[in-house]
């Protein structure tokens, strides 16, 4: 059971990987704009991985990890923000590809703007509460600064892309959460769950693949241009 998180990121990259040769989609081609972004998007998230483990906002079952940890992460958990974003960067691909319909600019905009609303409100209610405020924090940064900053086109489309998402969202996390192999403290969140999931998780994870997907974008666009 020691491999259980690892096989965990074995399982959610390995499929992504292998259809990456498909013809159709041809998401190898894509992949010198993926590592960046992750690079990038990893350093960030890490940097936070890092603080919350050292706060008590959560901690690892080491019943069901190998013990090689760096910085006091698990290796399973730095793993996790490679094979994660993959897979979803892998999910947006495919989606650009097979669905040509698309959610108008204007409602991209204002889902934007209901999450700002809400990540406001989250921040006034529940500033004392570590996890809240940082997961929300970010994620109105990152919104505001990407909706009415840069207002890239494919805003809408990673929306689309997130909601598929989250199935696999839900069974990864159902499983770290309910095992459970990653424990959180609920004095650093709302309390609330989805199941064993905490409220937070949903939001954290949306910040997390925006971040990877506006590097991803900004990449591809910028070779493009210089080609």
């Amino acid at each position: 059971m020691t491999y259980a998180y690892l096989l965990i990121n074995f399982l959610t990259i390995i499929f992504p990987i292998l259809l990456s040769f498909d013809k159709r989609v041809a998401f190898h081609k894509s992949w010198k704009y993926i590592w960046p972004a992750m690079g990038i998007t990893g350093l960030v998230f890490l940097f936070w991985d890092v603080l919350f483990t050292l706060k008590g906002v959560w901690s690892f079952n080491s019943n069901y990890i190998i013990g090689i940890r760096f910085w006091g992460l698990p290796l399973e958990e730095i793993l996790f923000f490679l094979t994660v974003p993959f897979s979803c960067i892998f999910i947006y691909a495919c989606l650009n590809h097979y669905v040509k319909w698309s959610l108008p600019q204007t409602a991209g905009k204002a889902i934007s703007v209901l999450i700002i609303i809400l990540s406001i409100v989250m921040l006034v209610i529940y500033h004392d509460r570590l996890y809240t405020t940082i997961t929300f924090g970010l994620l109105l940064a990152l919104v505001a600064a990407i909706q009415f900053g840069y207002k890239p086109v494919w805003l809408p489309r990673f929306y689309m892309a997130y909601i598929v998402s989250l199935l696999p969202f839900y069974i990864v996390n159902g499983i770290l959460t309910s095992v459970p192999i990653v424990l959180y403290n609920n004095a650093e969140n709302i309390g609330k769950r989805v199941g064993t999931i905490p409220f937070e998780d949903h939001f954290y994870s949306l910040a997390l693949l925006l971040m990877n997907v506006a590097f991803f974008e900004y990449f591809k666009n910028k070779s493009k241009s210089l080609s």
